[in-house]
């Protein structure tokens, strides 16, 4: 598929420059909006971005920190890409492993393609119609190894994954009526690619997100036989702007599966 190969691409290159910055140390300063950012976060931006115009210049592309800035295209009934450059800015500040690059297809309303890499890692995960595969980054930035992911059916004893900066009483409500096992804390988009990976079964997320943190994982997570609900029960949607109780590309909360129908 054309366009998650550019995904790849686009995200391996944007990895480099986060590990970069990285090794070096990164200066943090604060947005309008209280949550930090780092010239990491920008330069990855700049890299994706320049990529998507080259082999995509007629598709729309809503991007964290552009939209921070005022800089969002029309999307209203036209497929559009979501990119947040760099998923878990505090793991990243923090020193942790666990942020992530986000490139997503969005296809009348639902995320379509989607690339989730954690370069600290040395993973990345893609899905699209053609599924989900677990793709292993090697220390030059080259693609060394794939591998066919599946979501496995949520178990009776279930494994739960949530966040770790972002715990609420909800989420703890939620799991406490859960038949939950085991739980373990991560962060960024990652959530969604341990259930794509089949190694968890739940993901409950009560509290404000927005499209471009969760629509590569969302993607990648649907391309492996799990699902994102919204609290109806119905698939989260995309595209959600001229909300009347939240911003543009606001999400509400959900709850992410591995392979169930919805209820």
């Amino acid at each position: 598929m054309q366009v998650l190969d550019t995904f790849e691409r686009a995200a391996v290159s944007a990895g480099r420059a986060i590990m970069e910055v990285f090794e070096a140390g990164a200066t943090v300063r604060l947005k309008d909006d209280a949550s930090p950012v780092t010239e990491a976060d920008e330069r990855a931006e700049r890299i994706i971005l320049a990529i998507l115009a080259t082999a995509l210049p007629d598709t729309p592309v809503v991007a964290e920190e552009s939209a921070a800035a005022g800089k969002v295209p029309e999307v209203a009934g036209r497929p559009f890409i979501l990119v947040d450059p760099l998923d878990g800015t505090k793991e990243f500040v923090n020193r942790r492993e666990d942020f992530t690059v986000n490139i997503a297809l969005v296809v009348d309303g639902a995320p379509v393609a989607g690339v989730v890499y954690a370069p600290a890692r040395g993973v990345a995960y893609s899905g699209s119609s053609a599924g989900a595969e677990k793709l292993l980054i090697a220390p030059d930035f080259t693609i060394s190894a794939r591998k066919a992911i599946h979501a496995r059916p949520v178990a009776e004893e279930m494994v739960a994954v949530a966040s770790r900066s972002h715990s609420t009483p909800e989420t703890e409500t939620f799991l406490d009526r859960q038949r939950v096992s085991s739980r373990t804390s991560v962060g960024s988009s990652l959530k969604f690619c341990l259930l794509a990976e089949g190694v968890a079964d739940v993901y409950p997320r009560f509290g404000r997100t927005m499209e471009w943190d969760t629509a590569a994982g969302d993607a990648v997570l649907r391309a492996a036989g799990g699902m994102t609900l919204d609290l109806d029960g119905l698939p989260l949607r995309y595209g959600k702007v001229g909300q009347a109780t939240d911003s543009d590309f606001a999400n509400p909360s959900f709850i992410a599966w591995g392979r169930r129908q919805p209820v």
